[in-house]
């Protein structure tokens, strides 16, 4: 759904509609460019049965402009812009979110979630349903805000970058969080205890259960940082 350039909030509500709002940023060289670019850039919504989808268009899409318009530009074609996009969902739901590089923000939503982002300074309030997320670069803010937890799993890898992992004190989870090349684990969250007698935690790996287990938590990082610390009360 998110343009090439561009921030996507997502918070969850009590309605059963979705409201979207996007603001739009656009860069030419001249008037008549800006204007030329205009008419090709914006999003569109795809609706079906159960199924509401929201896709960004611009210069990025060769095989859109070729539809749409003749003899578009070439000197035009991949010039930058931006979609900021803040959409409200119904709170059960499922979403799939593709994205470039921006701010991703989701909060409220209970139900499958799917993320692939290529770079995001990115903050996810994990409510319940299931998380599965990649991300190329950036920093991932994972908040996990209650110990009764309402998720099935949640599996987010960062390729660059630094993790955050939020946990709340009293949490029943299975926690596996790993390193796989450079970069260390820091846990701060004192209640993860070793799977098993021959699990050791290292600053590559932690293979974990925290109160009576349960819920999978899957945390991955390539090279960077991940950070795990308990919920500090305000």
């Amino acid at each position: 759904m998110g343009a090439p350039n561009g921030s996507i909030r997502i918070e969850g509500w009590d309605s059963n509609q979705i409201q979207v709002n996007a603001e739009i940023e656009m860069s030419a060289r001249t008037e008549a460019e800006l204007d030329q670019i205009a008419k090709v850039t914006g999003f569109i919504l795809e609706e079906s049965m159960g199924r509401t989808g929201i896709v960004s268009l611009g210069t990025h899409d060769k095989a859109y402009l070729k539809k749409t318009v003749k003899k578009f530009p070439k000197e035009l074609l991949g010039l930058p812009f931006k979609i900021d996009y803040v959409i409200k969902v119904p709170k059960y739901c499922d979403l799939q979110i593709d994205g470039g590089k921006g701010d991703l923000f989701i909060a409220g939503v209970d139900g499958t979630i799917k993320i692939n982002f290529l770079d995001s300074k990115a903050k996810l309030d994990l409510v319940g349903g299931a998380v599965y997320a990649t991300f190329g670069e950036g920093t991932v803010d994972v908040t996990v805000p209650t110990r009764g937890w309402r998720g099935r799993f949640a599996d987010i890898s960062l390729a660059t970058g630094t993790m955050n992992v939020i946990l709340p004190p009293s949490l029943n989870a299975e926690v596996d969080a790993s390193i796989l090349r450079s970069g260390k684990i820091d846990n701060s969250f004192s209640e993860l205890r070793p799977k098993t007698r021959k699990d050791t935690f290292t600053e590559k790996l932690i293979a974990a259960k925290s109160g009576s287990g349960g819920v999978p938590l899957k945390f991955t990082v390539g090279d960077g940082n991940l950070n795990i610390s308990q919920i500090v009360k305000q």
